[in-house]
């Protein structure tokens, strides 16, 4: 049980960081658009980076949990399987 609550609390954890990842990519681009839309949207309309931006969000969200359930098993074993074997 407290395992699966450490691990499923670092999934957690990876889709806070992939939300910042997020952030940090699409506000710096939206800005790029509304200053010149012409040049920077590489000859893609609304509808297409729309479509684009879904896509992305999948797989940044999935690299979030995925990202997050291997840091959990990482460290619980650098954690706890050194705990036990000291004792």
């Amino acid at each position: 049980m407290k395992k699966t609550i450490y691990i499923a609390l670092f999934i957690f954890l990876g889709l806070l960081l992939q939300f910042l990842v997020h952030a940090l990519i699409e506000i710096p681009y939206l800005g790029l658009l509304n200053i010149d839309f012409d040049r920077y949207s590489l000859d893609f309309s609304w509808q297409e980076l729309l479509v684009i931006h879904a896509v992305f969000t999948i797989v940044l969200i999935i690299a979030g949990a995925l990202f997050g359930f291997w840091q959990g098993k990482y460290w619980w074993n650098k954690i706890y399987k050194n705990r036990k074997d000291k004792k």
